[in-house]
């Protein structure tokens, strides 16, 4: 269902892309290249057929992101139905006080020793 969303939404997106384009700024659009004499679809409806076709595509969009968040249903919730991957999640966010095994004869309680003053140098 999320696919066949992702795609419909991409189709409305490129659609939606060419009808501004095709729309001229000055709002005469396709009309201005038709010539009067023949009127195809007339100016006047040219320019209404573009019009609501952005609106139309515009709240198809809108409609479709709203449907696409819903189906997603909260993203993370999904990757944690695996019990052993939410056991090593788990794991991997507790932190670890313990020194690794590669390093003998360290524990944590030993410190590395601090230099002292020299006090015979006066």
């Amino acid at each position: 269902m999320y696919i066949v969303l992702i795609i419909v939404t991409v189709i409305v997106c490129a659609l939606l892309g060419l009808i501004v384009l095709i729309q001229n700024p000055k709002g005469g659009g396709l009309a201005s290249n038709i010539s009067s004499s023949s009127q195809l679809m007339g100016v006047q409806k040219t320019g209404d057929f573009l019009e609501k076709g952005t609106w139309a595509l515009a709240i198809t969009l809108m409609v479709l992101a709203l449907a696409i968040n819903v189906a997603v249903k909260g993203g993370s919730s999904t990757s944690t139905d695996n019990p052993a991957l939410r056991e090593q999640i788990e794991k991997a966010s507790k932190p670890s006080n313990a020194l690794p095994s590669s390093a003998p004869g360290l524990t944590p309680s030993t410190t590395a020793p601090t230099p002292k003053a020299d006090s015979s140098k006066k």
